[in-house]
């Protein structure tokens, strides 16, 4: 097999021990490292056709892969107005007047990033935004993406003038004379105002995917596990793949909900596997609660509000049954949880199923925002992976637990902030991520916020939770080997070896040696996918 890529004169760093190999050069063959040596034996490895790039001293390691992702959903939500720079009410009123100004007539304005902290004390209702969305068709997705203010007009146009019942724990909420005010919680009551607003075309989406996804490949990453697969996903992701535009190895999880049949949840079982050269469908994504934020985790006492006291499944039976089913078909299982009640029973529902002799089979658990200590022991004894995103406690709470999430909770609680260095020391698999689009997808900013733990936009705010910081080394690795390892891909993945893959991610300077403030900031000088640059920089 013909050697399509070499790179000499790199330093080539092991994720497990942290050095360097020895090795300066290394060859690829039909998308997997095929050789590892020094540059001459190397370089004569290369015939006319091959790609060969001098390294010039950069950093490779194998490629970075973001552990929770939302790929589709994130590229068409992020098209509307950004609101996560704005810090108080006075800020998104002034960009929401701006935003207003540039509308055609009737047309709908999409927010998104809004942040519950810039309302205070005030209820997070529509009235708060009037006067200037008076008239005006509008949607603000609020960060946590489990929740949305809709205009007085964007309510009327979809029909919504009253409380609604749902089969999950959702909400249209109401005042007390039953007039809604604007808050929508989780997505069965997001969807109902969503479905009156124009909608991008097939193709417009396909175009704004590849180039988040290309723009994604730029800061380094080769792939991530996708948490979705709603809509037409799997149709968008097949179509750039046939293209040779899929600029990421994308592990690709469709949801349950509650209410799902037999007939359903065979249907998800039979669809595991499918998928095409860069992308494919693995693992079952489920929801045991919604957000601190919104009042719609699931949480052992309730939050300052008397909220947070329901799981997303309003039959935690019927959750722990399909648990147990796809554990017997052998689908591995992530599960959003993020109070402690809900860990816990998503936990006790793993541990029912193991129990039925089944073969082993990975679950995971997503975001883990708060948790006792008896729980964190747990995730090692259950071989249950914590997939977790640090930028989360970075930038959506605050060291001194006057944010909106750390008020909700308490001192107590919140000072059990995303326990990823607990978790990591009592044996678990940690992966981080990014949930992009509720936080920014570089996977520097999310290695680095793993390791200081502070405000992206101003380090020099106190960490959060500081002895909760993982290594240098452990951040890599819960974007590297670990990342392979959650998606059962330990053998061909996660390593600079012969007959591993060929995803590979290489910067200007070691990210070991960079200090966590500077991170976020370190060069992505090549990235490469099966044996294919996707980003490389002029310097190369």
């Amino acid at each position: 097999m013909r050697t399509s890529l070499v790179l000499l004169s790199a330093r080539l760093l092991d994720p497990v021990t942290g050095a360097f190999l020895p090795q300066t050069a290394l060859a690829v063959s039909g998308g997997r490292i095929s050789a590892l040596g020094d540059d001459r034996a190397t370089r004569a490895l290369a015939d006319s056709s091959t790609t060969v790039i001098d390294m010039k001293g950069a950093v490779v390691t194998p490629g970075l892969v973001d552990g929770h992702l939302h790929p589709v959903s994130g590229a068409e939500l992020t098209q509307g107005l950004d609101l996560s720079g704005c810090a108080d009410l006075d800020a998104v009123r002034e960009a929401l007047a701006r935003e207003v100004r540039t509308l055609a007539p009737g047309a709908w304005l999409h927010g998104w990033g809004l942040d519950p902290n810039v309302f205070g004390d005030r209820p997070v209702e529509a009235a708060a935004l009037a006067p200037v969305l008076d008239g005006i068709p509008a949607l603000l997705l609020l960060f946590d993406a489990h929740s949305m203010l809709a205009s007085p007009r964007a309510l009327e146009l979809a029909g919504v003038d009253g409380p609604r019942t749902f089969d999950q724990a959702a909400e249209v909420v109401c005042d007390a004379a039953g007039r809604p005010t604007g808050l929508l919680l989780e997505d069965a009551a997001c969807e109902l105002v969503e479905r009156a607003a124009p909608r991008p075309t097939h193709a417009e989406r396909r175009d704004q995917l590849a180039v988040t996804l290309r723009e994604m490949a730029a800061t380094g990453l080769t792939g991530g596990h996708a948490m979705d697969a709603n809509g037409d996903s799997l149709a968008l992701y097949a179509e750039l793949d046939a293209a040779g535009e899929l600029p990421l190895r994308l592990r690709v999880a469709p949801w349950c909900q509650p209410g799902t049949d037999d007939d359903a949840l065979r249907a998800l079982i039979e669809q595991q596997g499918a998928g095409g050269r860069l992308w494919r469908t693995a693992g079952v994504k489920l929801f045991m609660d919604g957000t601190i934020d919104n009042g719609t985790a699931w949480l052992e006492r309730p939050d300052c509000h008397g909220e947070s006291t329901h799981a997303f499944w309003p039959d935690t039976a019927a959750y722990t049954h399909v648990i147990g089913e796809l554990h017997r078909a052998g689908v591995p299982t992530a599960t959003h949880a993020i109070g402690d009640a809900a860990v816990r029973h998503a936990l006790d529902s793993v541990e029912k199923a193991r129990a039925t002799g089944a073969g082993p089979v990975r679950h995971r658990i997503e975001h883990i925002e708060t948790v006792p200590d008896d729980t964190v022991r747990r995730f090692a004894e259950l071989d249950v992976i914590a997939s977790m995103q640090p930028t989360h406690c970075c930038d959506f709470t605050r060291a001194d637990h006057t944010d909106n999430w750390s008020r909700r909770l308490g001192e107590e609680r919140a000072a059990r902030a995303w326990r990823c260095r607990d978790l990591w020391d009592a044996g678990t698999t940690v992966v981080l991520g990014s949930d992009w689009p509720i936080a920014p997808y570089p996977p520097l900013t999310v290695m680095a916020g793993a390791r200081h733990r502070r405000p992206t936009r101003d380090l020099t705010q106190p960490a959060h939770g500081p002895g909760q910081a993982l290594t240098a080394l452990e951040a890599l690795q819960a974007m590297t080997v670990n990342a392979a390892y959650a998606a059962g891909e330990e053998q061909e993945a996660g390593r600079l070896a012969v007959g591993h893959r060929a995803d590979l991610t290489a910067f200007a300077e070691s990210p070991l040696t960079t200090p966590a403030a500077d991170l976020a900031d370190l060069p992505v000088v090549l990235t490469v996918l099966d044996g294919r640059p996707t980003h490389r920089a002029p310097s190369l």
